[in-house]
């Protein structure tokens, strides 16, 4: 198995790409977007799981150079009140500090990485079907063109394509909350934290779930996860900003925090999503062909786990091609691997979008472990046998 087709383009299917590449691997990459511009809007943090697999992709230059790193995170209640002031993640090591960027830049950025290392990236080519044979695997696309490989990778995101050829019927489920993001450079000056951006402060509002970050230059990074029905459709198609900023502000004015004065003083440039997620149980490969990324398992931005799960999965399956002696003995091994660690973020993030868990974060209590966080650390060190990582044999 040497002929690899990526499709989507994101940072699922990028790192996926970089991975695959660095395996050995004959690896195209096929992006339904005529550039890199989705969701330039929004932004996240990288956790420090993320940022791991980002160095064994050797692909921490060009992420670093991007956005800021965060040492730690505070929480506030309702009242203004400081629960907790905890680090984040592996905070003592520069190379696997969590990072806050714009998801689009780290998408860019990604694909500029690529494609200076001779990975083939097509812009403008949407999947229309995928047909398995017994010896490679077809993608046809609206353009009329055609590709072939010994296998396909699902990396195209929430309304994946490819998952209708796996999972048909398989479609994402509103998770309970809607999610605004925003920036300001014109924050209250109740926000206390101008003058040190080296953490992001989370805010356990009675209405809303509010985070916040000052990047080195002054600019507020902001988002609000909101209970209740789902945004419209409509709503989403032909954005209301201005609506939207007077909503959050009544709502968030309810509280003594900062909350509220940073939303009053942003820009229109606000966007708006719903937190949907992936049933968990659902197929994740058939035949020739294996979702990965939020195709496979997204959840609910609750946990902030979204994009450093989807970095985790291209370097495991790239060592399980490469150190497993046949394709199906490589998928088994990679979904062994995965899901349950996977499925775990899924089920916890939706119950705090929910409201039916509370986040794990008070005062002196260390996070709660996920499925594999033992092992991470040797599943994802390039140099050692998968294999021999995940206790399995051949």
């Amino acid at each position: 198995m040497t002929r690899i087709l990526v499709i989507g383009g994101g940072i699922a299917g990028t790192a996926t790409a970089l991975a695959l590449h660095k395996a050995g691997l004959d690896v195209t990459v096929h992006e339904a977007h005529p550039d890199t511009a989705a969701d330039i809007g929004a932004f996240l943090t990288l956790a420090s799981n993320g940022m791991r697999a980002l160095a064994q992709l050797d692909a921490s230059d060009v992420v670093t150079a991007l956005g800021w790193p965060l040492r730690s995170m505070r929480v506030l209640d309702a009242q203004g009140g400081r629960p907790a002031h905890v680090p984040l993640g592996e905070a003592d090591d520069a190379l696997l500090r969590y990072r806050c960027l714009r998801r689009g830049e780290l998408n860019a950025a990604l694909q500029a990485e690529a494609v200076r290392r001779g990975i083939r990236l097509s812009h403008g080519a949407r999947l229309v079907s995928v047909e398995n044979g017994p010896d490679e695997v077809t993608a046809r696309f609206a353009d009329g063109s055609v590709a072939t490989g010994d296998l396909l990778i699902g990396a195209d995101g929430l309304s994946s394509t490819v998952r209708q050829s796996v999972a048909p019927g398989t479609e994402p489920v509103y998770a309970g909350q809607s999610v605004f993001y925003g920036y300001t450079r014109n924050a209250p000056e109740s926000v206390p934290e101008a003058e040190d951006t080296g953490h992001i402060t989370m805010v356990r509002g009675s209405t809303a779930a509010f985070g916040y970050a000052v990047s080195p230059d002054g600019e507020t990074y902001w988002f609000a996860r909101v209970g209740g029905d789902a945004v419209p459709a409509h709503d989403l198609a032909h954005p209301a900003p201005s609506r939207w900023r007077e909503q959050l502000v009544a709502m968030l004015r309810k509280d003594a925090t900062p909350a509220a004065g940073i939303v009053a003083a942003s820009s229109d440039d606000i966007m708006a999503t719903n937190a949907t997620e992936i049933p968990t149980g659902t197929p994740w490969r058939s035949g020739r062909t294996l979702l990965i990324g939020d195709a496979a398992h997204a959840a609910s931005p609750a946990t902030g786990q979204g994009a450093s799960m989807a970095l985790e999965d291209a370097v495991v399956l790239a060592k399980s091609l490469r150190d497993t002696p046949d394709p199906d003995s490589a998928l088994s091994l990679y979904e062994t691997c995965r899901r349950p660690r996977v499925e775990h973020n899924i089920t916890a993030s939706g119950e705090i979008s929910r409201g039916t868990r509370t986040p794990p974060r008070t005062a002196g209590a260390p996070s709660p472990q996920r499925p594999g966080d033992d092992t991470l650390a040797v599943q994802l060190d390039w140099n050692r046998d998968l294999r021999t990582a995940s206790g399995t044999t051949d």
